[in-house]
């Protein structure tokens, strides 16, 4: 390993107008070395690596690359000077083949080039980093993880020697998220230096060898992985100790809230999303969604909330027939809907947070609105809550991830539903919010309500669900109960692998 640092970020700042995203940071990542960059939503850990990669400048410091000052004027200036990065939601053109994209963009490849040539060079850094991977196949033919492993190919084609990979398990099965980081242990022995930005603190523990946490724009902390703990990161980045293991009560189930009998949809293109889905969801139960995102689980929930029509299958809700109910008959149901998307579909952003609040039940009380009525009960729940905002009448999009999530999720909770449809509901939040949210579905979990909780965290699932149904390309490969199998098994039913019949619930 080289005496000098393959990179050193010294004191940068950058100041956006009314924030100070990054405040005096310092990073130093070694040649060899994999390091974790964890923090918050807003901690600045985006803003950092946009300065390294060359999209901002910062307002003060400087960068060294092998112990040479630069400027980073453009990302055109930090792949001259080897720096690469594999973005959460991949750049590729997935009609071209694996080779056209690896050389898609660069100059010095000309009009004319030799196709054959260029697969087979392809193909030697595939060997050379352990990555299998098809060149003259087309992108779209490819799973998520050999989507990503051609982003990473491509960043090495172009001579990075410091990688940086934003959530890179994010969209990865469990086996694909040990497949990766294998890749990147291979790629770190060759002497390359790799920045690994990442919410899931059991990954980093076990995949890195360095940890930096940034809190509100500034250095938290740093240590070596082998002397960090899950509760000492948690405390650097949200400035307190956070509880994450909850116990879920015993619970007895009672009646079928939710019924799904081979049910099928279609996506937004027009083609199957679902196909043939049959799940039950009783009283006072949980039932987790597994799988890749991609893969049916937003249409389904979309299905159940009554804003996606059903191609074929039947829908119950508490005994009556709702194949064909629109969302306000599933409001009228008792179906509360959390969607993925908060601002846009769950919230709207220009209005205030009495207006999200009374939004969907305006409707109930009258053509007269009594305001102040409205106005105290959304000041109730965000006092119950813990709901932090300036005040009542700013918009809600300039609240926080989290806070959001509350706002949206008291909405949903307080209208007494009998069947609670969250979708993603972790997704963005910090250990201190996750911890609010898990709280708040296992207390309705134990007032009876049904819960259909879907979700890109095996972790959550495992320690939320009753049973777990994974998706797989839109079929349920099982249900199983969450006691008597492990990550690994869902793991590669989340990969197309049915469970056998003796597993199941």
């Amino acid at each position: 390993m080289s005496a000098i640092p393959m990179v050193e970020m010294v004191k940068v700042t950058k100041r956006f107008p009314g924030v100070v995203a990054n405040d005096n940071v310092s990073l130093t990542i070694d040649a060899g070395q994999i390091h974790g960059l964890l923090g918050e939503n807003g901690a600045g850990k985006s803003t950092l690596m946009s300065i390294l990669t060359g999209l901002y400048r910062p307002d003060e410091g400087d960068i060294y690359i092998k112990g040479k000052k630069v400027d980073m004027l453009s990302p055109k200036d930090a792949v001259t000077q080897g720096i690469g990065m594999v973005h959460q939601h991949f750049k590729l053109v997935k009609s071209f083949t694996v080779a056209e994209n690896v050389i898609l963009g660069m100059k010095d490849m000309g009009v004319l080039y030799d196709k054959t040539k260029i697969q087979a060079q392809v193909e030697r850094f595939c060997t050379q980093y352990g990555m299998c991977i098809d060149p003259a196949a087309k992108v779209w033919q490819l799973t998520v993880g050999e989507q990503q492993r051609v982003e990473i190919i491509k960043a090495l084609f172009r001579g990075a020697e410091i990688l940086i990979l934003d959530e890179p398990t994010a969209v990865l099965t469990p086996q694909e998220a040990k497949d990766l980081y294998k890749t990147l242990r291979l790629m770190a022995g060759q002497g390359k230096a790799i920045i690994v930005i990442s919410h899931k603190l059991s990954e980093v523990l076990e995949g890195t060898d360095m940890i930096s946490v940034l809190r509100g724009g500034k250095p938290a902390g740093s240590t070596k992985t082998e002397l960090a703990s899950e509760q000492e990161l948690t405390r650097w980045m949200v400035g307190r100790n956070v509880t994450t293991h909850m116990d879920r009560a015993a619970n007895e189930p009672g009646e079928v809230v939710l019924e799904l009998d081979k049910v099928s949809c279609l996506n937004n293109r027009g083609q199957l999303a679902v196909q043939q889905a049959s799940i039950r969801i009783r009283a006072g139960e949980i039932l987790g969604i597994a799988g890749v995102a991609g893969n049916g689980q937003t249409e389904l929930a979309e299905v159940v909330a009554g804003l996606r029509s059903i191609e074929s299958g039947t829908k119950h809700v508490g005994g009556v027939d709702h194949t064909f109910s629109g969302s306000r008959d599933m409001i009228r149901a008792g179906v509360s809907y959390v969607p993925e998307d908060r601002l846009g579909t769950g919230l709207v952003p220009g209005l205030n947070a009495v207006d999200n609040y009374i939004l969907k039940s305006y409707a109930q009380k009258g053509w007269l609105i009594n305001w102040q009525q409205a106005r105290e009960e959304t000041q109730d729940v965000i006092s119950s809550y813990d709901i932090k905002m300036a005040n009542l009448f700013n918009p809600v999009k300039m609240m926080s991830g989290g806070n959001l999530q509350k706002l949206l999720l008291a909405r949903e909770i307080n209208a007494d539903p009998r069947l609670l449809v969250v979708v993603y509901p972790m997704r963005g939040l910090d250990v201190g919010a996750m911890a609010a949210v898990r709280k708040l579905l296992l207390a309705e979990r134990e007032a009876g309500k049904a819960i259909l909780l879907i979700s890109e965290e095996l972790d959550e699932l495992f320690a939320l669900s009753d049973c777990i149904a994974v998706l797989h390309r839109g079929e349920i490969m099982g249900v199983v109960h969450p006691r008597t199998v492990t990550v690994e098994e869902v793991g590669m039913m989340m990969a197309g692998k049915r469970m056998l019949e003796q597993h199941a619930v």
